[in-house]
């Protein structure tokens, strides 16, 4: 015989998340900072459509991240135009003093938020680009 119930085709969308799995995503997001923006950026793209707090903190983990890695890129760019110069002196600023600072902002700031979203607040970083609406 033949079920009388047809069985739906194609994927099926998440079980949205618990009010405690949710903050713990979102602080995830925030202390996967850590380790760059992988952690934030899968942790929006999988869990933003499950959760409202995990979609809002994620997306200000993940823009936090692109202005970080952004800021990044930019002093490496800086850095190598001055290698090349007479202002040589200043290449070693941009090529590893201002990394490591910002390296180390993005761990205490990435540090911050997590601890924050995880005691039940919201967090948003000092200076961030908004770029993902």
């Amino acid at each position: 015989m033949t079920d009388p119930t047809p069985q739906p085709v194609g994927p099926q969308p998440a079980a949205p998340l618990t009010a405690a799995e949710d903050k713990q995503w979102a602080s995830f997001a925030h202390f996967g900072g850590v380790l760059w923006i992988l952690p934030s950026l899968i942790i929006f793209l999988v869990f933003k459509d499950r959760g409202e707090r995990t979609r809002v903190e994620s997306k200000e983990a993940l823009n936090w991240q692109i202005t970080w890695i952004a800021a990044w890129i930019a002093s490496q760019i800086l850095g190598g135009i001055f290698a090349v110069t007479p202002l040589f002196p200043l290449s070693f600023l941009f090529v590893f003093l201002i990394p490591f600072i910002l390296y180390i902002a993005n761990l205490v700031l990435s540090i911050i938020g997590g601890i924050r979203v995880n005691s039940g607040g919201s967090y948003r970083y000092p200076v961030a680009l908004r770029l993902i609406k």
